[in-house]
């Protein structure tokens, strides 16, 4: 996942983790953030940061077919309205670690609400999973992503604070499935 991604465009990704986002079971979130330093596991300093589906997601689990993806948040608030220009990102929508990025309703009649994650301005939005939904589910990571957001700089340096890394990730997938059995 992460080698793939520094292949195609250089330099490092960190892979850190949100699980059960709202207190909502399994509904857990990836954020991929990108770095032109050194790789260490433990801290990245980053400044672009891509939101995505964690392995766990109930969308992301077999018998799930996504019917539709909604970027409109509220009656005066479109993730598709986003309008970034220049190098300062002008215009950009700020978003805070709960700020919904847009709903996705299942062919089961369940919705889910993917959120950012964490703090930043969005940078842009993936318009292609409007027309190819199923890229979420067979490619979660890459061309079925959610969102970029980029962090303010001098928040860049701790923005993966309290999230997990993949190890403690599938601690907590280990946990839930003892739990289960």
């Amino acid at each position: 996942l992460v080698q793939a991604r520094r292949r195609r465009r250089g330099g490092h990704w960190c892979l850190c983790l949100v699980t059960d986002v709202k207190g909502r079971p399994c509904e857990d979130f990836c954020v991929l953030q990108h770095s032109n330093r050194r790789h260490n596991t433990y801290i990245c300093f980053c400044r672009i940061c891509v939101i995505t589906l964690a392995e766990a997601h109930p969308l992301l689990q077999s018998g799930k077919t996504i019917k539709n993806i909604n970027y409109q948040i509220s009656a005066n608030c479109s993730r598709l309205q986003n309008k970034v220009s220049g190098k300062s990102k002008r215009g950009a929508q700020f978003l805070t670690e709960l700020a919904p990025l847009c709903r996705i309703s299942s062919s089961d009649g369940e919705e889910y609400t993917i959120y950012s994650c964490i703090r930043g301005r969005l940078i842009e939005v993936n318009e292609n999973i409007l027309s190819n939904p199923a890229l979420l589910q067979e490619k979660p990571s890459t061309e079925g992503y959610i969102a970029v957001v980029l962090p303010k700089f001098e928040e860049s340096k701790s923005v993966t604070q309290g999230l997990l890394t993949q190890k403690e990730y599938e601690e907590v997938l280990l946990k839930r499935l003892n739990s289960s059995s």
